[in-house]
This record gives structure tokens, C-alpha cells and sequence, in this order.
């Protein structure tokens, strides 16, 4: 119900704005400052529980943020991640996990990966589950990455993700996540699938964008056990709050940036 609205915007050719929530609090704001979509990120895991990467989050910890998200806004789409474990294993398992985020209150569930998840996702989106596909770097398989690396960057390796986007969107997902690829690739993406994208350090021209709050905020200086001054955000991180200064006028900011084409320039893509 909720997501026919953003198939009108997308098409008037309308960028989609779309920004990680984690309560009630923040769901309001964000409802009253145009935000397309609400994600409810497994990036909890790091900047609310404190951890170094994803890895920890349980179903659990999952439909709580989304229920409490879910209570701030009534009116916008809320997406919700499914964590590490939750998908992987077995279709019939992906299938109750993810109905177990749609009754916290989600409209959308997001997994990680091509190749053998496309099968994962059509089984979702058979049984009545929209899905929204995270493609490029792959925040829950960091240790199998070697860290948090570009991706897509050789022609080989932006030939398999471009062939997994296809292979998602004919599988029949609502939104592919493109994260920290190069901007021509997801370009090229963009325009050659049939479902939109939402660019995470992957270049204006996906359909969407998505930061995490807290990169948007400035606040976020990595897991609880590390030094603040050790950390370096990504290249695609803006602090809108130091321009603005109010929460509310920097989310307010980043949604017309998103919208007028603005944000990311290219000093956020790679």
C-alpha cells in the first residue's frame, strides 16, 4: 500500500530519498521531513549496540527497532533488513523470518547477495513478500571481502554484480541496494534493469539514495571499543548537521539534496 506512492514519484523521474531509523523518535522526525523510506538497518549492530560489523544482530533485535520505527510512522514505507542467518540457510526459513519483520511493522525486507539468494528472493516475492536485493559491498560478509572495499571494480567483477541486479530484478524485487560501487557501474545498472536502485557510495544517477542517520548527523565514530580519532568515514559520508545545525533542517537538507540531484557529488562516489 504504502510503496504505490514511491512508483509515482519514481515515475515522474523523482529521486527517492530514503535514510536509516532505529525508533520512534527519529521515525517521526523524518515522516514530517519528506523522507521516501525508512530503513531499518542491521548497521544497528554498529552504531547502537556498538559493535565493528553486522554480524551480531539477531531476528530479534531486528523486529523490536522495526515495531518501534513502525509506532513513529504511520505513513511512510518502512524497510527492514533480515540479519545474518536469518535468509542464508533455507527458503522456508528466509520466508518466516521475513514475515515475522512484516508483522513488526516492515513493508519491505532486504537481503544481501546475488548468485543463490535470487532463488531466495523470488520464493519471498512468490509468497507475497516485496523484497528490496543489497548488492555490491555486503556489509554482512565483510570478513569474506577483506574489510570495507570498493567493489565492481575490475570488468569481471562489475560483470557478475550487473548480472546478479538483472537476475533480482527478474526474480521480481521492488528496489536494488547498490553499495560502494563505482558510480559508472551503477549507472549502467540503473539503466539497464527494470527495478530501481538506491545508491549507497555509488554516484547520483541510481534512482535513490540511502545514508545511515548517524553519517548524516556526523555523530558516528566507529564501535564502542575503538578510539574516536581512529576513525575516518567513508568517502560517501556528508555531514549535513554541521551545515544545517538542527536535526530536523539537516534530514530536511539532505532530501532536497537527494532530490535536486546535488547529493552524492562526486567527491561521495567513487
Amino acid at each position: 500500500m504504502h510503496l504505490s506512492n514511491i512508483n509515482k514519484s519514481l515515475a515522474r523521474n523523482e529521486k527517492i530519498a530514503m535514510l536509516t531509523c532505529y525508533d520512534a523518535t527519529y521515525a517521526k522526525i523524518m515522516e514530517a521531513e519528506g523522507v521516501d523510506i525508512l530503513l531499518v538497518g542491521d548497521s544497528l549492530g554498529m552504531v547502537l549496540q556498538g559493535y565493528s560489523n553486522t554480524l551480531e544482530v539477531t531476528m530479534q533485535d531486528m523486529m523490536y527497532h522495526t515495531k518501534i520505527v513502525a509506532s513513529g510512522a504511520k505513513h511512510t514505507p518502512i524497510m527492514a533488513d533480515m540479519p545474518y542467518g536469518s535468509y542464508e540457510h533455507d527458503k522456508e526459513s528466509a520466508l518466516s523470518n521475513a514475515q515475522a519483520l512484516l508483522q513488526s511493522g516492515a513493508h519491505i525486507v532486504k537481503l544481501e547477495g546475488g548468485g543463490s539468494m535470487v532463488e531466495t528472493a523470488h520464493f519471498l516475492v512468490t509468497n507475497g513478500v516485496p523484497v528490496c536485493a543489497h548488492l555490491g559491498f555486503t556489509p554482512q560478509s565483510v570478513e569474506q571481502l577483506g574489510g570495507y572495499k570498493i567493489q565492481g571494480k575490475t570488468e569481471d567483477a562489475a560483470k557478475v554484480i550487473l548480472q546478479d541486479a538483472q537476475a533480482m530484478s527478474d526474480a521480481g524485487v521492488s528496489f536494488v541496494l547498490l553499495e560502494m560501487v563505482p558510480a559508472q557501474l551503477a549507472c549502467n545498472i540503473t539503466q539497464t534493469i527494470a527495478a530501481p536502485t538506491i545508491g549507497i557510495g555509488a554516484g547520483v544517477d541510481c534512482s535513490g539514495q540511502v545514508l545511515v542517520l548517524q553519517d548524516l548527523l556526523g555523530i558516528y565514530t566507529g564501535p564502542a571499543d575503538k578510539e574516536p580519532q581512529a576513525f575516518k568515514a567513508p568517502r560517501f559520508v556528508r555531514n549535513f548537521l554541521s551545515e544545517t545545525g538542527s536535526v530536523q533542517s539537516a534530514i530536511r537538507a539532505y532530501v532536497h539534496a537527494v532530490k535536486n540531484k546535488t547529493f552524492p557529488a562526486t567527491q561521495h562516489s567513487y
